[in-house]
């Protein structure tokens, strides 16, 4: 019937994703002529299969993130893409298998999205580089994953504080006499952040810094310890300075250390030092001097007073025990007037004191500590008074009394105002327990004497006293002023004799008593020192007008008596100062007395014209006496009259025959010429 069955054949294959929909026209012909033909249009739709696999924009990623990046941050944003259509062509995102846990708990993936985010907390010190493996499904059958690499570089944070590791401490205490550099602990320091955050800086709080500086807190800190560096953040502890267990016996050394970053991270820790007592102090008193103060007639053994001395060191460096130094009062030992408790340092008195005899006296005290190697010491003045007590009763001394009794005459004439007798007594004591007041205190019923209670001068006060009684019998007190007051009492008998009032005894008329001579004693030694001011004035201005330099001798007779000088025809030279000269003096009597000799000229030494002038000032001279020399020599031919010039003072002549009247006499013989004095 001439029928075809046309077949539509794939010549290649097909690929939706390059062309989904193909439209051909199916075009049938016949036999004719002209042929007939008929057309068709066929429309080929390609259905897609599962054929591609999803791509990722690239196969690898890098990222970097911040160590302290918060969770939940967006790593990144991956895509991939699959050319198939419907469930061939949707994508999923996942973590490959091999993926490490770690990188799971840190990280997490939105499978339709494929955004990844931070799910843990991300440590830099831990690793600082992370590689996620994804991959990429689509959910055809028989899908094919694809895979890429996201690497995730962290970037360093300060987030660690330095950490701070004791590797050794010195065991048990240290001593304080340890020298500067003495190391007491080795320390390592370390940063787990790199760069400037791991940049450290280390120092004893309060101390001071590596190299000897102040480190972070400046220099001059309060601890005597520094850091020393060693090598790869190692460090030592060592003392910077002497160390005091007295000011300070225990020490908490704070180890600080910080960071370089921003804002920097600090870390301590600390470590106790306890300081070993050395004996390095001395005792030292509370005063340099110490005061004491007793009455006498005090008990032996009485408690006179303590001293204190304090050492600050503890156990036997700081026990103080005290002595007393050798010394003496006048010849006895310090050791019989006072004894000091070796262990608290009371004072005791030894001996029971007077203050008439010793009224103060000084001792030093030694405190010293019983530390070794040496025992310390010092010492402090104790300076011990003596109080006056009023143990001394007064004692009358005038007039003389036998049997505490004293016979004493007045004229019946005496009249009123006449001195009796003066009552004078003795008080060994001091100040108002030596102050003594006299009284009558019996035989003076009728007022007929008084008596003066500072001078104890005895007067009449009735001008006809004997006519009342020919016999008195007075008693006279003497009495202190002291606390108790103590006194004494002398009997005055005084009889009326018949006689007149000796000479110069002046009456005393009236309401007058007495003379009162102080008046006159005043005037009178200001008279008297007056006039002996004027006189030494005088004659201090005479010698130094009259002496230029020590003394003036009369050499007139030398100028005669020696050719050269003019004691021949020819002319006369005058002496000067430069002829005179000091000699010693060939006089034999030389008894404790001051020889000066003057010589002319060095010639007149050795020539028979030599003349000897002396000058002598025995203790024993009362006056001033003038006598002349024989000359030194036998064959000297002196002219007469000019026998030498010797002036003397002395008690004694060198002649027995020459009486002071006969050298008296030559003095006032004027046979020298009229030359002037010449000054020596």
């Amino acid at each position: 019937d001439g029928t075809k069955f046309p077949e539509l054949v794939i010549q290649k294959a097909l690929d939706r994703e390059q062309q989904n929909h193909h439209t051909l026209v199916l075009t049938a012909l016949d036999g004719g002529d002209p042929p007939r033909s008929a057309t068709v249009q066929i429309n080929v739709k390609v259905i897609d299969s599962n054929d591609n696999s999803p791509v990722f924009e690239a196969p690898s990623y890098l990222v970097e993130l911040p160590e302290n990046a918060p969770l939940g941050t967006v790593v990144i944003d991956l895509n991939a893409t699959d050319a198939d259509e419907g469930p061939n062509g949707e994508v999923l995102y996942s973590f490959s298998s091999y993926v490490p846990d770690r990188v799971r708990e840190l990280f997490s993936i939105d499978p339709k999205t494929g955004l990844i985010r931070v799910k843990g907390n991300l440590d830099y010190e831990e690793n600082g580089m992370l590689e996620i493996d994804v991959q990429a499904r689509d959910l055809g059958p028989n899908p094919i994953p694809a895979h890429c690499k996201v690497t995730v570089k962290l970037i360093d944070r300060n987030d660690n504080a330095p950490s701070i590791g004791f590797v050794s401490v010195r065991q048990g205490a240290l001593s304080e006499a340890a020298p500067p550099g003495t190391v007491i602990a080795l320390v390592r320091v370390t940063d787990r952040d790199s760069g400037k955050n791991g940049q450290l800086q280390c120092r004893v709080l309060g101390g001071g810094g590596p190299g000897g500086g102040g480190g972070l807190g400046g220099p001059g800190g309060s601890v005597p310890f520094k850091l020393e560096e060693n090598y790869d953040n190692f460090y030592t502890v060592v003392t910077d300075r002497p160390l005091d267990r007295e000011t300070q016996d225990e020490y908490n050394v704070t180890i600080v250390a910080r960071d370089g970053g921003s804002p920097p991270l600090n870390s301590t820790k600390s470590f106790a030092v306890k300081i070993l007592d050395e004996n390095d102090n001395p005792p030292r008193f509370t005063k340099g001097l110490y005061v004491l103060q007793v009455h006498e007639n005090n008990i032996p053994g009485e408690y006179l007073g303590s001293v204190l001395a304090q050492d600050p060191d503890l156990g036997q460096n700081g026990t103080v025990s005290y002595s007393i130094l050798p010394s003496h009062i006048g010849d006895v030992s310090i050791y019989t007037y006072v004894s000091v408790n070796p262990t608290n340092g009371a004072i005791y008195a030894l001996r029971s004191f007077n203050y008439e005899q010793t009224k103060a006296f000084e001792f030093k005290v030694l405190a010293k500590d019983s530390g070794a190697p040496a025992h310390l010491e010092s010492n402090a003045t104790v300076r011990v008074t003596v109080l006056d007590v009023n143990d001394n009763a007064p004692v009358i001394v005038l007039p003389t009394l036998q049997n505490d009794t004293a016979e004493l005459q007045v004229p019946r004439n005496a009249g009123l105002g006449y001195l009796v007798s003066t009552v004078r007594a003795l008080d060994s004591d001091f100040g108002e327990s030596g102050r003594l007041t006299y009284e009558i205190v019996d035989g003076n019923d009728d007022h007929l004497f008084e008596i003066d209670p500072s001078s104890g001068e005895i007067r009449t006060l009735h001008p006809f006293w004997e006519d009342v009684t020919p016999v008195v019998e007075l008693v006279v007190k003497v009495t202190d002023h002291g606390k108790p007051t103590l006194s004494a009492v002398a009997k005055l008998i005084i009889r009326s004799v018949s006689g007149s009032l000796p000479e110069g005894v002046p009456r005393v008329n009236g309401e007058q008593h007495h003379w009162d001579m102080s008046l006159p004693l005043i005037v009178t030694l200001s008279t008297i020192s007056i006039i002996l001011l004027a006189a030494m004035i005088t004659i201090a201005v005479k010698c130094k007008r009259e002496n230029k330099e020590i003394r003036t001798y009369n050499c007139r007779i030398a100028e005669y008596s020696h050719p050269q000088l003019g004691g021949g025809k020819g002319k006369k030279k005058k002496i000067n100062k430069n002829d005179i000269m000091l000699v010693q003096s060939e006089v034999e009597e030389r008894n404790a007395m001051n020889v000066m000799n003057v010589v002319s000229s060095p010639s007149l030494a050795t020539s028979p014209m030599y003349f000897d002038y002396q000058t002598r000032l025995p203790l024993s001279s009362p006056r001033s006496e003038v006598m002349y020399l024989k000359p030194a020599s036998n064959n000297l031919t002196v002219p007469q009259g000019h026998a030498g010039c010797h002036t003397s003072f002395t008690g004694q002549g060198t002649n027995a025959s020459e009486t002071p009247a006969t050298r008296m006499s030559i003095i006032q013989t004027d046979n020298f010429p009229a030359e002037p004095n010449y000054m020596g």
